[in-house]
């Protein structure tokens, strides 16, 4: 089996969760909870889309993805922010809503294809055999995912402002008496998380699959969510739970390929049961989940007075 394929596949399926589930630990390091990664994602894949398909740029999709995505959750921030609606409830309708605008929207570009993202080579070092391709041949975005999930570690773990984003995830009543604005630290949160998701959704319409198709997502907003919790809020674990589920994804490709007789049914479920089947065993931890996960999460915050 030629290996070089199958690695370039796996990089390109783990890239999209990677993207949204770093979003979403900053959000959810905030004491917010959004549900609504996966209609923030179809929102980017499609205006993305549209917008590369308009100006013939893949960078004008890249950035209206982003945009779409930071802007349905500004809309959530809104709700849950500042009329204090239920954030899970909020986060759910998110999804629903961006499930039928990106149907809507993308009614007109479906069967229309666009050239995929253009791979960056690096001089001398693309051309060599196995790691050629795959370290020093991807796109902008495979690279973006990888600083992006250095930046937001250094961020979170070496900088003030980090340790304030994580102080009011943690105790938004004691950050809020010491005087941080802690809504408007959340607004930024969200609004990064949404920004993400975005992007994860251009790359899938972009570079993954370069065409629009309803729900084409398929999932892995959900899957996203449930790589912050296999991760336990901390960055660097993000990396390995994409990639195992990324490489997931594909198993049901191998399999098929190697004649293996299993119905199609069931593979394509393979990576969301992986999923349940994870998070069930890492809720038995319970005391490692208490000790890593922000003590706000979900919780409504009011400044009185």
């Amino acid at each position: 089996m030629d290996w070089v394929p199958l690695v370039l596949s796996v990089i390109s399926a783990s890239t999209p969760l990677l993207l949204a589930a770093t979003g979403e630990l900053v959000t959810e390091k905030s004491g917010v909870l959004n549900l609504g990664v996966e209609g923030m994602m179809l929102a980017g894949a499609v205006v993305g889309f549209a917008a590369s398909a308009a100006t013939g740029s893949g960078a004008a999709g890249i950035a209206a993805g982003a945009a779409a995505g930071a802007l349905l959750a500004l809309i959530f921030g809104v709700l849950t922010l500042t009329f204090l609606a239920n954030q899970v409830a909020t986060g759910l309708a998110l999804t629903i809503f961006g499930v039928g605008f990106s149907a809507l929207m993308g009614a007109g570009y479906v069967g229309i294809a666009l050239t995929p993202l253009p791979k960056l080579d690096v001089a001398g070092l693309s051309d060599l055999p196995v790691i050629g391709p795959i370290l020093f041949h991807q796109d902008v975005l495979v690279y973006g995912s990888f600083a992006l999930l250095a930046g937001v570690s250094w961020f979170l773990y070496r900088t003030h402002a980090g340790l304030v984003l994580r102080s009011i995830g943690d105790s938004h009543d004691a950050a809020h008496a010491i005087g941080y604005p802690v809504i408007a630290i959340r607004y930024a949160a969200v609004a990064f998380g949404g920004a993400m998701s975005g992007l994860a959704g251009a790359y899938m319409s972009l570079a993954y699959t370069p065409q629009w198709a309803e729900n084409m997502t398929a999932g892995r907003g959900w899957i996203a969510l449930a790589l912050v919790v296999f991760a336990t809020w901390r960055p660097a674990r993000l990396l390995l739970g994409a990639y195992l589920f990324g490489g997931i994804s594909l198993l049901q490709l191998v399999l098929q390929a190697e004649g293996v007789r299993i119905p199609s049914q069931f593979l394509t479920m393979l990576p969301y049961l992986a999923t349940i089947v994870v998070l069930v065993l890492i809720s038995r931890d319970r005391t490692r989940i208490r000790l890593n996960a922000p003590a706000c999460l979900g919780k409504p915050f009011y400044a009185a007075g």
